[in-house]
């Protein structure tokens, strides 16, 4: 099977979770990152879990799937050791035209989800389709030392940076120029050294002149 690579916008989005194992809760941990609103049903919770449905982080259900648990549902992760219990929520789902996935059960699933590397808003998804999930954390596992928290920092000020030249309404080809030559320049080998002076120097040279006025520096420097 061939998948089409997306990544989804869940802020305020309702997702369920059935299951309240380790696993689960490694689901419910991402997905709470992403803005999504949570509810579950499982007979059991893990102790994370339960705090965060007594701080009212995840909304507790039942100990009992029910169809009905799928309204006003947005995407449903079916993640219990009851595989019979996953096909059912499954089939109930893509009944209702829901994206649901059902962990290490492929033909229940209409998406599958990565292993992914994230420092910031850089987020790299790493997949082999379902065929070695061992694999894709292996190749994770080896791709993550490449990428430390200077890329994090690059994207911050890369935010503040885009904003102030795309509202100076230069060419698109004055516009690529600037963005490619802080992508290839020494900005980032300096990021990781915390060498704010080299970073400055790097974008007086590549940035208009008249780009770089009073407390520009300030304005950019992620806080």
């Amino acid at each position: 099977m061939s998948y089409y690579p997306v990544l989804l916008e869940l802020e305020n989005k309702n997702v369920l979770i059935v299951g309240g194992g380790k696993v689960a809760q490694r689901k419910v941990e991402t997905l709470l990152e992403c803005g999504a609103l949570l509810s579950i049903v499982s007979k059991g919770l893990t102790a994370n879990l339960k705090a965060l449905i007594e701080t009212r982080r995840v909304h507790f259900l039942s100990d009992e799937f029910n169809d009905k648990h799928l309204d006003n549902i947005f995407l449903v992760v079916a993640a219990t050791n009851d595989k019979q219990l996953n096909h059912r929520v499954s089939e109930s789902a893509k009944k209702r035209g829901l994206l649901i996935n059902a962990v290490d059960q492929p033909p229940d699933c209409n998406f599958i989800v990565p292993s992914i590397i994230k420092k910031g808003d850089l987020l790299i998804a790493i997949s082999t389709s379902g065929k070695s999930p061992a694999l894709a954390k292996r190749l994770r596992e080896e791709i993550e030392t490449q990428f430390g928290n200077e890329y994090k920092t690059f994207l911050v000020m890369m935010g503040h940076l885009r904003k102030i030249i795309l509202s100076k309404k230069f060419s698109q080809e004055e516009n690529n120029r600037i963005f490619f030559e802080i992508v290839n320049s020494d900005i980032l080998k300096a990021l990781k050294k915390g060498d704010w002076e080299v970073v400055k120097m790097s974008l007086r040279r590549i940035l208009p002149s008249d780009l770089i006025r009073n407390n520009f520096f300030d304005d950019i420097k992620p806080s």
